[in-house]
């Protein structure tokens, strides 16, 4: 392994750890504000009566709503690399980011050796949010099953 590549790292932890933790906090927010607007909905019963199929509509926006959110969260990743230098155009970045974070890695775009650490960071990080979001759905099914 090349030492001076070893030594870069630091870039890539001193970048990627940050941006982990806040892409987590703010994906945690936004789920919390997404929980609160699901509750609201399955608490207005005079809706329910008038449009009986509400869980099919809560599931499917939340899903969709979360989708965006990970575009998003996929965005400042790809804003990330720009600024670092990582890629060499915003296109590229958002494409390389997107295929990182959902690890599905099979975009045909590669980070320079320098960089692989970070987007294995941001596949890391990928990861934490759909285990989340995964969960979060789940708790969604949960109360709109119990609303049926």
């Amino acid at each position: 392994m090349n030492p001076v590549m070893v030594q870069d790292w630091g870039v890539d932890w001193a970048w990627g750890l940050p941006l982990i933790v806040l892409i987590v906090v703010l994906h945690a927010f936004c789920l919390g504000l997404l929980n609160k607007e699901v509750s609201v909905k399955l608490r207005d019963e005079r809706r329910l009566l008038r449009f009986p199929s509400v869980s099919i509509s809560v599931i499917g926006g939340t899903a969709l709503s979360a989708t965006i959110l990970h575009g998003f969260e996929g965005l400042i990743w790809a804003g990330a690399y720009r600024f670092l230098g990582a890629l060499p155009d915003t296109k590229t970045a958002i494409l390389y980011s997107l295929s990182a974070i959902t690890t599905y890695g099979h975009a045909g775009l590669y980070l320079a050796p320098r960089w692989q650490l970070i987007g294995a960071l941001e596949a890391l990080n990928g990861t934490i949010l759909f285990g989340l979001t995964t969960a979060f759905l789940f708790t969604v099914l949960q109360k709109t099953w119990s609303h049926s």
